[in-house]
């Protein structure tokens, strides 16, 4: 992690927490309160993998230098690699599939709910690793990440309620939709790790690489979900500024969330993830009548203290200290 400053930091994690309470909250009240017909959620995630390409784009344009090295970037990596872009299809259809699950989730749960349960991705992404890149887990680790499934079980037991939403709702496909949302979140997000560090490509040139695959999949979702509705009725139909702006923000999250890991620790994006919960539960209360209750408040504390916990830095049990050392040579000799 490169030596950044404190007040960079913060402000990292100011962005970061703002967009993804933000998020949540614009997306449920596109899809519950808005009064205006209802947009294709299938194209507004085709158009985020759009706008990610060309930000990926500028980013790779600053890195290049040039116009003439960012052309040769493009072609070595994408024209005369069809077995990296196969290779990055893989992560795009899994995130095609998150992406959608979203909507469908934030169409049949508050905003707080989803993002308290959204954290199931945290115990989604270490089974991942520890099977695909076989890391391991501290006993802490361990111990936060049972205490996170069981602040969800919590907020789940009996979903919190919002007075104000009259749209109808079904709770447990949003929690199905959330569950796929997870397991997509925690495979791709590896499997995109993996292959970064199998070679020394740039990432600007691997987010091209995937959304390029990304823009053809989400299309042949659009068309094979929608596709009549949105010949007669046209793609952008139902689009207001309040669905542009949940689609902006989709966009720079998943962007600004690289430069966010690599310039800050885990416990400054657990506290980030726990300050997003809070945000959230509040713009809940006053836009969509949120009920907090017991439950609810009680798993939301526990899932923040295990995000806490599961950041913690691991501790090096292979140097011991020297009185420890001491001790251990006398148990010995003796």
């Amino acid at each position: 992690m490169e030596p950044v400053s404190v007040v960079f930091k913060v402000y990292c994690l100011s962005v970061m927490t703002m967009v993804a309470a933000t998020y949540t909250v614009v997306l449920r009240y596109t899809r519950t309160i808005s009064s205006t017909a209802m947009y294709f959620s299938t194209t507004a995630v085709c158009v985020t993998e759009v706008i990610k390409l060309f930000l990926s784009l500028g980013m790779l344009t600053k890195e290049a230098g040039s116009f003439g090295r960012l052309k040769a970037s493009i072609v070595e990596h994408v024209f005369q690699c069809p077995k990296e872009l196969l290779k990055l299809s893989v992560p795009s259809v899994v995130y095609a599939i998150q992406n959608n699950m979203a909507f469908i989730a934030l169409s049949n749960l508050d905003a707080a709910v989803y993002q308290v349960t959204y954290q199931l991705k945290i115990p989604c992404t270490a089974l991942c690793m520890v099977l695909m890149l076989n890391r391991s887990l501290s006993r802490l680790q361990w111990l936060s990440v049972c205490m996170l499934c069981g602040g969800v079980a919590l907020v789940q037991w009996k979903p919190a309620e919002a007075t104000k939403v009259q749209v109808e709702q079904n709770p447990f496909w949003g929690f199905m939709a959330i569950a796929i949302a997870v397991f997509c979140s925690g495979f791709a997000g590896v499997y995109f790790e993996k292959v970064l560090k199998s070679s020394d490509t740039s990432l600007w040139v691997r987010n091209i690489q995937m959304y390029l695959s990304g823009i053809v999949v989400t299309l042949a979702v659009v068309y094979m979900t929608e596709g009549t509705q949105v010949i007669q009725k046209g793609f952008f139909y139902g689009y207001t500024p309040w669905v542009c702006f949940a689609v902006f923000l989709a966009s720079v999250g998943g962007l600004y969330t690289s430069v966010v890991v690599k310039y800050t620790d885990n416990i400054m994006k657990g506290f980030s993830a726990a300050a997003a919960i809070v945000l959230s539960t509040v713009a809940s209360v006053a836009l969509f009548g949120l009920q907090i209750t017991v439950n609810f408040a009680s798993g939301a504390m526990l899932v923040c203290i295990s995000i806490y916990l599961y950041g913690l830095p691991k501790q090096d049990t292979t140097k011991l200290p020297r009185a420890d050392k001491d001790a251990k040579q006398k148990l010995i000799t003796v």
